[in-house]
């Protein structure tokens, strides 16, 4: 199966590392959009800063993201499962895996990004500042930039999807049909509510669950069956168009 992680805005700075080679990044179908968007960030960062904040929705306290944009072709990286630092992935503390565990999350997870589609945990890129609703002057929007080629990625081959992403970057690329669309609810008093901020910790302690099991679900039932095993009560509602992914609500009385 493969599970697909939002990002998080917070992200750690490499202080040492390798320059940014997009031909090692996996998904190497992705590389001419990749370039196409790497491109267009640097350039506007480089060549008008203070528009770049503006497009980017940096106030001035930020200023300093447009120079680490414009420095992104030179600057040092590290693994993305090292780079991305907020709450789902502090809740994931990947550095704590099992080495089994580990090289289950690299082979199964895949963290959506706004300037690199689709990366592997292992993948290694540079600290940068772009969101998945931006509009770049040069290219347009994100959304429409990206949207056919991560689909294209996501649609290929048959296996199970857990997509885990937040609004924002679906759009980035639509699932297929035989994706869960997957979103935490808490429930409290008997009323269940979508909550946005803290439900990442609760995704990040999911995904670590599913990567220290001895083996990865392939199917509907046995990914349910697994984290019913975990602790977590899960619904599958069907979608209520025909061709769109099903939805998974996970409740929790706790975030």
């Amino acid at each position: 199966m493969r599970i697909l992680l939002p990002p998080s805005e917070g992200k750690a700075a490499p202080r040492t590392g390798a320059r940014l080679a997009l031909g090692k990044l996996s998904e190497s179908s992705l590389r001419q959009t990749r370039t196409m968007v790497l491109d267009a960030l640097v350039d506007l960062c480089n060549n008008n800063p203070k528009r770049a904040a503006a497009v980017l929705g940096l106030g001035p306290r930020q200023a300093g993201e447009v120079t680490v944009n414009a420095h992104l072709r030179s600057a040092p990286t590290a693994a993305a499962i090292e780079v991305y630092s907020g709450v789902l992935y502090e809740a994931l503390d990947s550095p704590t895996l099992p080495a089994p565990a580990a090289r289950r999350l690299d082979e199964h997870v895949r963290i959506a990004s706004a300037l690199f589609g689709l990366l592997r945990p292992t993948d290694r890129i540079p600290a940068y500042r772009l969101s998945a609703d931006v509009a770049l002057p040069a290219i347009g929007a994100l959304a429409g930039v990206w949207r056919e080629p991560v689909s294209d990625v996501l649609t290929a081959g048959d296996d199970l999807i857990l997509d885990l992403r937040s609004a924002a970057y679906v759009k980035l690329g639509p699932p297929p049909e035989r994706a869960l669309l997957g979103r935490v609810l808490l429930e409290r008093n008997g009323k269940r509510s979508v909550v946005s901020h803290h439900n990442k910790a609760t995704k990040g302690r999911l995904v670590r669950g599913l990567v220290t099991r001895r083996s990865m679900p392939k199917t509907e039932d046995a990914l349910l069956a697994a984290l019913h095993d975990l602790g977590y009560h899960c619904e599958i509602h069907e979608a209520k168009k025909s061709g769109q992914p099903a939805s998974l609500d996970i409740v929790v009385s706790e975030v």
